[in-house]
């Protein structure tokens, strides 16, 4: 009887001594865990962090020392290109708070005052001369001013594009007589290089002070280079509004001095995207048994640049309508960089009515852009109501049923 109680009593105490040696080991794991810098993944989702390297190592941020901080710097990757973005949620977007940019301590503490006086010590004479050189009906338009510098970082290979602030801006907003501005930026002729500013509420004077660094840009190619700054008006309901643009060659215009701060005036959007919208080609068939109407969306030519910034990625969405409403969608897939896109797609729409008379349907051609709402390049539409040869294409289908006929169409604005 006693051997079973002492080998009871000590298998209770293995077994508590086992236990608390598994919690101290998990303890210790966890507290060492806790004192390791977060790694990039995880520092990727905190709220308002950025993810560069020469933020990373803010002694605001994360503590660093001296050492460290210098150490970092000079690892810094300077082939690969990345972008400065000012910081934003976990949803992408902005907060609330207005906050600036990591750039340097001059360009932050300058005042508007300091701007204007600046900007004569460091403007050539060049770009003075481009400043000034408006036409009278941009004049008579007062769209506003854009204030900005530009910069290059030897040490870096870094260009940095500073918005400053705009100011004069029309209202967009007729019943509060404001705008919820805000700014696109766009680096030519490379497309994919843009970037847009956080949205300020309710002012004709908003003020920026954003900075954004492009990391891997040689000082050679800095020449061949044009900015496009689109400003436009925030809608909550509908498509943003377009204010005007400003187009920037930098040919000319040298960094190697330092920080060149520049006004310039806010001109109409580019007038050329009217004049000639392309054309698209289609085939229908309204087929009188099934009730179906079979669309095939085949060709597009002659597209035009999507405003300045290159080709346009196009394709083509299709809605029909009954009796004005909208009942069903559909869209091809995006052809890149292309005037002349082949898109060979077939779509097959159930008509809930006998006859075509209250259908129409709408062809829709727009650019895919991956940073912002895509752009519509033209527009067509087909139905009994429709001018020139929407009318009479739509016309024909009526009149041979189970034929199918194809079309060029001129597109007109969208």
């Amino acid at each position: 009887d006693e051997i079973p109680t002492v080998v009871g009593i000590f298998s209770a105490f293995g077994l508590v001594f086992s236990v608390s040696l598994f919690a101290w080991i998990c303890c210790q794991r966890k507290s060492s865990k806790s004192n390791k810098t977060p790694p990039y993944k995880f520092v990727h989702v905190l709220k308002g962090v950025d993810i560069y390297p020469e933020n990373l190592n803010s002694k605001k941020k994360f503590g660093a020392d001296d050492k460290s901080e210098t150490k970092n710097k000079s690892a810094m990757p300077k082939n690969s290109l990345h972008l400065d973005l000012e910081k934003r949620d976990l949803n992408g977007n902005f907060p609330k708070t207005t906050t600036k940019m990591q750039s340097s301590p001059d360009l932050e503490n300058s005042s508007p005052k300091h701007f204007a006086e600046r900007k004569k010590d460091s403007v050539s004479p060049d770009s003075l001369k481009s400043i000034t050189s408006l036409s009278s009906e941009d004049k008579q338009d007062k769209l506003g001013t854009l204030f900005f510098s530009l910069e290059y970082n030897f040490e870096k290979k870094a260009f940095v594009v500073n918005i400053k602030e705009a100011r004069g801006l029309p209202a967009m907003d007729e019943q509060s007589m404001t705008s919820d501005p805000y700014i696109k930026m766009t680096i030519l002729p490379e497309k994919k290089h843009k970037v847009k500013t956080r949205v300020l509420r309710k002012t004709l004077d908003p003020a920026f002070d954003e900075t954004f660094t492009f990391y891997g840009i040689p000082y050679s190619q800095i020449q061949d280079l044009t900015l496009h700054f689109m400003v436009l008006s925030f809608d909550r309901f509908s498509r943003d509004d377009v204010i005007g643009e400003v187009l920037i060659p930098l040919a000319g215009i040298e960094l190697s001095e330092g920080r060149l701060l520049m006004d310039r005036e806010i001109i109409k959007r580019n007038v050329r995207k009217s004049s000639g919208r392309g054309e698209l080609l289609v085939s229908l068939c309204y087929q009188s048994t099934t009730n179906t109407l079979t669309v095939v969306v085949l060709k597009a030519r002659h597209l035009p640049k999507s405003d300045v910034s290159g080709l346009s990625d196009p394709y083509v969405k299709v809605n029909l309508y009954h009796a004005k409403k909208r009942i069903s969608k559909k869209k091809t897939h995006v052809k890149k960089c292309t005037p002349n896109a082949v898109f060979n797609e077939l779509f097959v729409f159930d008509i809930p009515c006998e006859g075509l008379d209250d259908i129409s349907i709408e062809f829709l051609v727009l650019d895919s852009d991956r940073g912002s709402r895509n752009e519509v390049i033209g527009r067509l539409t087909l139905g009994s109501s429709a001018e020139g040869t929407g009318g009479e294409h739509w016309k024909e289908i009526c009149e041979y049923p189970r034929r199918q006929i194809a079309k060029w169409h001129m597109l007109c604005d969208g």
